[in-house]
């Protein structure tokens, strides 16, 4: 069996770079931060980012901010700042100091202005479409702005009157005057001020022109003291602009940035412009779906904390591209699983059973196992009488060889209670079988110590009169699988650095992704809570959904099926 919950972080580049730094004398403490943007919820890839900069510098002894980067009010939501915080605690990590971008706007706009005194900023009346266009390829140099070389009394004129409102949304830009000609377009002037006359959800109505991520995260790491700026391997080219940035606008403090590979998950969706476009167009019930790869959505799925630590910590800190098996994922939710869920029976799909040699209107009470792996778990007592419901799929009439379930003739074992042998069976006018007769034999009771003859199946089964409705809901990936995966990664890469979204991805959803059923469960599961799990006999670990289950009427998630074919590489 693997061993959850390792204590530190494996070897990696990082962990090595860190260890020099303090041997050095070069950091005298090491403080890292999570800086996630509040314009979505969070999902598995940010999983991976939180674990890396809070457990290496706890490791190191060290601190980690949580930090919003809140630098465009458009699209960003107090909702979002309290799903991160959640998400954040849920996963089990407490930050040193929460910060927010937009703490430090007063800052950044000085640091613009000393810019523009030193002729490193200009003023640019040109549209956003013109200076894409003027942009220049990778293998073409850019064209100069015709405004580029504006006074540095023209240009703070104009970057005060920017301030002040008196421009349009769209109608001028601050830009950093670097190298049009560079082959790293991140340097060819690039857009540090733009203006937006929206309400921010921490500043209000005091700011209607807002810094770019690329300028103002510099600036906050150097405010900060961040000694080792964590991000993923997108950001790699954005880097020279980042250390231009902490050296032009002289900050005292000079942190270094260091890229990882992110996390990318087959079958899975680790773009958040993507995801909206999910929750906008109601293809999911909102950002905490179960089928969503979002923190939140794995919460209510069932999902664990200690579960996705462990997988995040497999899949090991390195600066190449990967894509990792989504039943990774889910072999760790199992092995966190299997020895803190009760296992009960639950009928998701009901046939009724009714054992005919069974005294009428009498109840018995057996006794059953709530987790054979963890005998502390204890045991339970479970009804049984005349009636009873068992699986569809474990009774044909016509079955096929080796198969060993109910059919007319064969005997079986119920866990937990006796043989039956099927005798006779009811259809319907469609032919559908709607009822199982069958007879039961005392002297096979469960745990008696009858030794007289064998079957070769057992089935579960709930019985009738105590039975308590419930909704189950089957989940599969929401994208469809890809011939090659490495290809979803690179879009998920894309996706990232893009503000276009194609609603052309919609077509990859797998229509299949969610199944309702109707079924029944022991009756003791009646007021079982929201998010508690069980182990469901041979069906998989389901959880009870905290948004549609009411007292009396639990709906059950499946958070993962009871095998898979992964195995951990050694």
């Amino acid at each position: 069996m693997i061993t959850l919950e390792k204590p530190s972080t494996p070897s990696n580049f990082i962990k090595n770079v860190i260890t020099d730094d303090l041997e050095s004398g070069k950091v005298q403490k090491v403080i890292t931060r999570f800086p996630p943007e509040p314009n979505g919820y969070l999902h598995i890839g940010h999983a991976k980012a939180i674990w890396i900069n809070f457990t290496l510098a706890q490791e190191f002894g060290g601190m980690t901010n949580l930090r919003f980067d809140d630098t465009n009010p458009i699209k960003e939501d107090v909702e979002f700042v309290k799903s991160i915080e959640e998400d954040v605690k849920w996963l089990g990590y407490e930050w040193a100091e929460k910060r927010f971008a937009s703490d430090y706007f007063d800052e950044m706009y000085k640091r613009a202005e000393l810019l523009i005194q030193k002729g490193k900023a200009y003023v640019d009346d040109q549209s956003a479409d013109q200076i894409r266009e003027t942009r220049g390829t990778l293998t073409e140099p850019g064209q100069n702005s015709p405004y580029r070389e504006r006074s540095v009394e023209e240009n703070l004129e104009l970057f005060r009157k920017m301030r002040a409102g008196e421009f349009k949304d769209g109608e001028k830009v601050l830009r950093a005057k670097i190298d049009m000609a560079s082959p790293n377009i991140n340097l060819r002037d690039p857009v540090i001020y733009r203006i937006s006359h929206a309400t921010h959800h921490n500043t209000g109505d005091k700011w209607c022109i807002y810094p770019m991520y690329a300028f103002a995260h510099p600036i906050e790491d150097a405010i900060e003291d961040i000694t080792h700026s964590l991000c993923s391997l997108e950001f790699e080219d954005q880097r020279p602009f980042y250390d231009w940035v902490i050296a032009e606008c002289e900050m005292e403090s000079t942190p270094h940035q260091y890229e990882f590979g992110r996390l990318n998950v087959s079958q899975t969706l680790t773009s958040k412009r993507k995801l909206k476009l999910l929750v906008d167009e109601n293809i999911v019930d909102g950002w905490d779906d179960p089928r969503m790869p979002t923190i939140s959505g794995l919460r209510r799925r069932g999902y664990t904390p200690e579960a996705i630590r462990s997988f995040v910590y497999e899949t090991g800190i390195s600066k190449s591209q990967g894509l990792v098996d989504l039943q990774m994922l889910e072999h760790f939710v199992r092995e966190d699983l299997k020895l803190k869920a009760p296992r009960t029976m639950a009928v998701l799909r009901p046939l009724k059973v009714v054992i005919t040699n069974y005294p009428e209107g009498q109840i018995e009470w057996l006794e059953a196992e709530n987790n054979t792996e963890n005998p502390e778990m204890g045991s339970r007592q479970i009804p049984f009488s005349r009636e009873i419901y068992i699986e569809q799929d474990d009774f044909m009439e016509d079955p096929p060889s080796k198969y060993f379930r109910l059919f007319p003739g064969n005997e079986v074992r119920l866990k937990n209670a006796y043989f039956i042998k099927c005798n006779d069976f009811v259809k319907d006018e469609n032919g559908n079988v709607t009822e199982i007769h069958c007879t039961y034999d005392p002297e096979t009771k469960s745990g008696s110590g009858f030794t007289g003859r064998k079957v070769k199946g057992t089935i579960h089964w709930v019985e009738a009169t105590h039975a308590v409705p419930a909704e189950f809901r089957m989940y599969e990936p929401l994208i469809k699988p890809k011939e090659d995966e490495a290809e979803q990664a690179l879009e998920n890469l894309e996706a990232a650095e893009t503000e276009k979204v194609e609603k052309s991805f919609l077509d990859e959803i797998n229509p299949n992704s969610l199944e309702v059923l109707q079924g029944f469960v022991e009756p003791g599961m009646k007021e079982a809570n929201p998010q508690d799990k069980f182990q469901f006999f041979r069906h998989g670990y389901f959880n009870v959904d905290p948004k549609y289950s009411k007292p009396g009427e639990p709906v059950f998630n499946l958070i993962v099926s009871m095998k898979s074919s992964f195995k951990l590489p050694k």
